[in-house]
């Protein structure tokens, strides 16, 4: 047997297409506990993501986080639920729709890195229509080798069983990116116009153990760098906004201020009215929608607060397309004319 994959029956010349490769992190397909188990084994199950030993690791994985939190998984997934399905799923859907019709000249196309539908599915239906130029960009502004990272093993993984290889870009961040910042600026004006402004807006990230940083990292300065630009582009002094993070996951140390512990201290600092947008998250998805929007506003609203607003992600605002757009097209030069 082959160690390659089959290449398609397209003549040579046939296989000269240009693509773009949308990743995001991915989903279960319901809101079940059924459903949640395999898709946390297989993301819980990647070294990239869980940076132990695997003889220490997968018996803790099978015998207690897989018996356990499918359950409470499904049930936070219930409360966010769409008529369609995952808002992740829903969003990136839409994103890639919004990026086709923007840029006519391509084939675009989306995949998850744990999931469905696949990187490796995906990658073998461009394959098979003669892609032979792929641009790769991970939906997390903030390279973090837990996130992009995951996301472009996938890619490469698939590219080390092809006979005949793609030509591959990849776009690992644009955690600076001037268009994406002016989006998220324009959004966040548009919000405060429409429903008012509270005393402090938080920038909570997701994040990542404080052992990967202190390794070599680069993801909160990547934050940190992103916040200070959003905040310079709304006018924001250094009392008006906190960068934070969020998701914490297991026993081990992560990187701070904690998202939630600022939820239950802010009301006692005098911060009564909080606005919460996250920056590094193009698509909402239940780390937004349910633990902060949901779980977030309780908190805060026990902790003394008086008023919290949530301000939705990017998700398929024409600004956020645009720059998707931009980031394509200048990583594509030399390859084709996407317009």
């Amino acid at each position: 047997m082959s160690r390659f994959l089959p290449e398609p029956s397209l003549p040579y010349t046939r296989q000269n297409k240009t693509a773009v490769l949308l990743l995001n992190l991915g989903t279960p397909e319901a809101p079940t506990a059924e459903a949640v188990k395999p898709y946390l084994r297989e993301f819980l199950s990647d070294t990239r993501v869980v940076e132990l030993p695997k003889l220490l690791w997968q018996p803790i994985l099978h015998g207690l986080v897989l018996t356990l939190r499918p359950k409470k998984s499904a049930h936070a997934y219930q409360k966010v639920w769409l008529n369609e399905g995952s808002p992740l799923a829903v969003y990136t859907e839409r994103q890639a729709a919004l990026l086709a019709d923007r840029l006519p000249n391509l084939i675009v196309r989306y995949a998850m890195t744990y999931g469905q539908p696949s990187v490796a599915n995906v990658l073998a239906e461009l394959k098979n229509e003669g892609v032979a130029q792929l641009l790769v960009i991970p939906l997390y502004p903030q390279y973090a080798a837990s996130s992009s990272g995951a996301a472009l093993d996938k890619v490469f993984e698939q590219i080390l069983k092809q006979r005949n290889q793609m030509s591959v870009r990849t776009v690992a961040r644009f955690y600076d990116d001037e268009r994406y910042i002016t989006a998220m600026k324009n959004h966040i004006e548009a919000f405060w116009s429409q429903n008012g402004r509270g005393q402090r807006l938080m920038l909570s990230f997701h994040g990542i153990p404080q052992k990967n940083h202190d390794e070599g990292d680069p993801y909160p300065d990547e934050c940190y760098r992103t916040a200070e630009l959003l905040a310079e582009a709304l006018s924001l002094k250094e009392n008006d906004y906190i960068v934070s993070f969020q998701s914490q996951f297991g026993k081990a140390k992560w990187i701070k201020p904690s998202t939630q512990v600022l939820f239950d201290e802010l009301p006692g600092r005098g911060v009564a009215e909080l606005d919460v947008f996250c920056p590094g998250f193009v698509s909402d998805c239940l780390e937004t929608m349910e633990e902060l929007a949901i779980e977030g506003r309780e908190q805060f609203y026990a902790a003394g607060g008086r008023q919290f607003r949530y301000i939705p992600c990017l998700n398929t605002q024409p600004d956020w397309i645009e720059t998707l757009a931009s980031l394509a097209i200048r990583h594509l030069q030399g390859w084709c004319e996407p317009t």
